[in-house]
């Protein structure tokens, strides 16, 4: 496999626990541009967006993606602002882009679970519900702009062999 596999969508629909899984059945590597950029900057991304604003962020993160997604097959999980910018759409463009959707009722579910909820910056400042429904109503025509491939389902396993068939019809 050639050509990378991004996968996109918002906060807590998989990108990760799918991406992993994914990689493991491609037999390539797995790379989180949240975690990639993290790693680059020295904090997380709650502390530099209080650091230096959403701005600054957001062109961090079309570097990451840039330089993660370099030519050789691999699999990579994308910020969930990824969308936002017309030049990340651009790299999107250059593989094999797969949306993972799920409901805002169960996205909230999911975000009110994870214990990293609190490190997570607001985008809004409203409640996670009510922020969940709007960011994803907002974001939700992009994801699906730049998707091959909608995909989901009730576990990242699933998610993960119905991401693969995607991938594999586009070879």
């Amino acid at each position: 496999m050639g050509r990378n596999v991004f996968l996109i969508g918002p906060r807590a629909c998989g990108k990760t626990s799918v991406g992993k899984r994914l990689a493991a059945l491609l037999g390539t590597e797995f790379v989180d541009t949240d975690h990639a950029l993290v790693e680059r900057v020295g904090m997380d991304i709650a502390a530099y967006v209080a650091a230096h604003g959403w701005d600054a962020f957001r062109d961090r993160e079309a570097e990451t993606l840039a330089r993660e997604a370099r030519p050789g097959g691999r699999v990579i999980g994308c910020g969930g602002g990824i969308v936002l910018r017309p030049e990340n759409r651009e790299v999107l463009a250059t593989g094999v882009t797969i949306y993972l959707k799920a409901d805002a009722e169960e996205l909230a579910r999911r975000l009110k679970l994870d214990p990293l909820e609190a490190q997570r910056p607001s985008l809004t400042g409203k409640s996670l519900a009510d922020e969940v429904r709007e960011v994803l109503a907002q974001r939700a025509p992009l994801y699906e702009g730049c998707a091959d491939h909608i995909v989901s389902g009730p576990d990242p396993q699933t998610v993960a062999e119905l991401a693969l068939q995607a991938v594999n019809s586009h070879s």
